[in-house]
């Protein structure tokens, strides 16, 4: 990029960046708004007895943020302990150690003190700065007013409806979904405005630049006000007529493509091609159709339409599909998402932080001392009281910047009583002993953490590959070009951004979104880095090495680029509206579910995360993982079947 576009773009300007070479930070430039600080190792330069640790307002490359994955990438690298001091007994004994302070691992802590009684000892370990995991809180400070954004978990939903456990779970902390979605999420603010949904076109995939206003229908879950027909609306797309009839075709015919054959015959046939051959091979599409619909599976299975089958995208409304006469209802062969929004789907709420509040309402169960507050409204702007986090007068007790590296039944794990659990804080290394572990962190690190694992766990454990995927919260001084261009929502099906969004206007407790074009706002921009041809594990790799070695400043140039690009005709000016961006990054994002494109349809025993959770000693296995797939009601429904399996004995 040459310098005349870097100044245009505002790359000089004095906003936080915090870049990565070859896994270590170093800071590059820029002042951090909001008053808060960046380090390289928080463990070490930002202790929780500082005032102003917080770190939800840390702008610049997060997520998987440095100081988080380094002792985990070098223990499986086999060069952790060449180095590693030897452990310091701490002397310190517990009820339970938990290992991961994501959705789960809390959630595991809670059902283990509901059990055994308020006394219960219970250390949690995490190796990030924050608890959460993927339920990250963006928090900034814009015209001097709070503004949030999810750096992680999205929304409360699920493809099917929330167990008894989880429910309940929900419940005891306060959180009513359907009550808060009525009284707290303002549905019409974007649509009294006349902001719609558009597709922006970029020259590199489609050969000009060209946004197109008021698409007809929007993705699942948001719908465009106006009644608009396809051909009006791709009038002027730069595709060629015979894409732009096809897609027309795709959108409205009402067609059986598979004449003669039952609705279960269809659906068997649906299941075994991806969604991409349904376009071309039996609809017979103009293969440019490919690139207009290939991201659409992006957001739920961090794949594109080559390696999802047509039945699963059928579940989800993508079109084609209308004159098929399928009956409603799930088939065989079809993913857990696909299956359950075929058969109904769950409630569905988002907090302003997403489920970052979820989290927070956690850990104020758990040690009510560290977030203040009683309700689930005020939770939303509590300032957590991270010093006392990690307390030792506390029963339960949260440890950040903490990455286990070892987890040993002491004894045979036939008849353990116990479990010596090795951590690392910076260059200090220490164990403690408690009377049984769950582990609630990712499954590819299980075997590294347990190498006594038999041999079929730890290659179960390793088959679930990580979906990565990245999320940018971006604040914007004002959101009069929006207006302007009479645009809510925008999906870039070429660019690197897949979409971009105005922040959900939200207004819980003492929090309220911004209602107008005049005042700062955040955006929403997500990107599923993948590569199109391979199998779907495969691609999930290859997106991960791209994260890994993607430089914050390369993150902020396309950034900066989209933007100006999609918003200039309605006055944006990228160096002077861009106040900040945060970049969360997830290598390992969410849990892989399986794939009837790729996947052997296992008797469910024999499922890798069905075979990697099994209990070891006094060792239990919870998280996203062992249910295979991505949803915070199974992480709480997996944190639930861990603890029964430690205590029922």
């Amino acid at each position: 990029m040459n310098d005349d576009r870097d100044w245009y773009l505002g790359m000089g300007r004095a906003i936080t960046r915090r870049d990565f070479i070859n896994g270590a930070a170093v800071m590059v430039g820029g002042t951090l708004l909001g008053g808060a600080t960046l380090s390289g190792s928080s463990a070490e330069t930002e202790p929780h007895s500082q005032a102003d640790y917080n770190p939800p307002k840390l702008i610049g490359l997060r997520g998987s943020h440095a100081g988080s994955f380094e002792t985990a990438h070098s223990l499986r690298d086999g060069t952790f302990w060449n180095t590693a001091a030897p452990p310091i007994d701490t002397k310190e004994v517990y009820d339970l150690v938990v290992v991961g302070a994501g959705i789960s691992g809390l959630s595991a802590a809670h059902f283990f003190q509901e059990r055994v009684g308020k006394s219960a000892r219970i250390l949690i370990l995490e190796n990030h700065d924050d608890f959460g995991g993927h339920a990250k809180r963006n928090e900034f400070h814009l015209g001097g007013k709070l503004q949030l954004c999810n750096g992680g978990t999205f929304l409360i939903d699920s493809p099917t409806p929330y167990s008894s456990q989880a429910d309940g779970l929900l419940k005891k902390l306060g959180i009513d979904p359907p009550r808060l979605d009525e009284t707290t999420t303002d549905h019409k603010l974007y649509r009294s405005l006349g902001l719609q949904s558009a597709v922006f076109f970029n020259k590199e995939k489609f050969g000009s630049d060209k946004l197109l206003v008021g698409e007809p229908h929007g993705r699942r879950g948001s719908k465009s006000e106006k009644t608009r027909s396809w051909d009006d609306f791709l009038a002027d797309a730069p595709l060629s007529e015979a894409v732009r009839r096809d897609i027309v075709r795709i959108e409205e015919s009402k067609v059986d493509y598979m004449p003669g054959l039952s609705s279960a015959e269809k659906k068997a046939r649906l299941a075994k091609i991806s969604y991409r051959d349904f376009l071309l091979d039996v609809v017979k599409a103009d293969p440019g159709v490919a690139a207009f619909y290939q991201t659409r599976t992006h957001g739920e299975w961090g794949v594109g339409i080559d390696a999802e089958p047509a039945l699963d995208c059928w579940a989800l409304g993508l079109p084609g599909f209308q004159g098929m006469h399928l009956d409603r209802g799930a088939a065989a062969n079809m993913s857990y998402s696909a299956a359950g929004y075929a058969n109904g789907g769950s409630y569905r709420y988002h907090f302003p932080d997403g489920n970052a509040s979820i989290a927070r309402l956690l850990v104020r169960n758990l040690i009510p001392e560290a977030v203040p507050g009683h309700t689930v409204e005020d939770v939303v702007t509590a300032r957590v009281e991270y010093g006392r986090l990690d307390h030792s007068s506390s029963p339960i007790r949260l440890r950040l910047n903490s990455t286990v590296v070892a987890a040993r039944n002491i004894g045979s794990p036939a008849s353990a009583g116990e479990v010596e659990v090795t951590y690392a804080q910076g260059k200090q290394v220490s164990k403690v002993r408690a009377k049984g572990c769950v582990l609630a962190c990712w499954n590819v690190m299980i075997p590294y953490l347990c190498p006594e694992l038999p041999e079929k766990q730890k290659q179960a454990l390793h088959y679930l590959v990580k979906v990565p995927l990245v999320y940018c919260s971006v604040g914007i001084r004002n959101w009069i070009a929006f207006q302007k261009l009479g645009i809510q929502s925008v999906s870039a099906p070429g660019g690197y951004w897949e979409s971009i969004s105005l922040n959900a206007p939200i207004n819980i407790g003492d929090y309220h979104s911004p209602t107008s074009p005049n005042e700062p706002i955040l955006l929403h921009l997500s990107r599923t880095p993948c590569k199109v041809g391979l199998p779907a594990r495969e691609q999930h790799i290859a997106g991960r090495m791209e994260l890994l070695v993607t430089s914050f400043e390369d993150f902020e140039r396309k950034t900066r680029d989209q933007l100006a690009r999609i918003l200039a005709p309605g006055g944006f000016d990228p160096a002077d509206d861009i106040q900040a961006i945060t970049v969360n990054r997830w290598p390992h994002g969410y849990g892989y579910e399986y794939n009837p494109l790729f996947d052997p349809d296992w008797p469910e025993a024999e499922r890798p995360n069905v075979v990697g959770r099994k209990k070891f000693g006094r060792i239990t296995i919870a998280n996203t993982d062992s249910g295979a797939t991505a949803y915070s009601d199974v992480a709480i429904d997996q944190a639930h079947r861990a603890v029964q399996e430690l205590v029922s004995e």
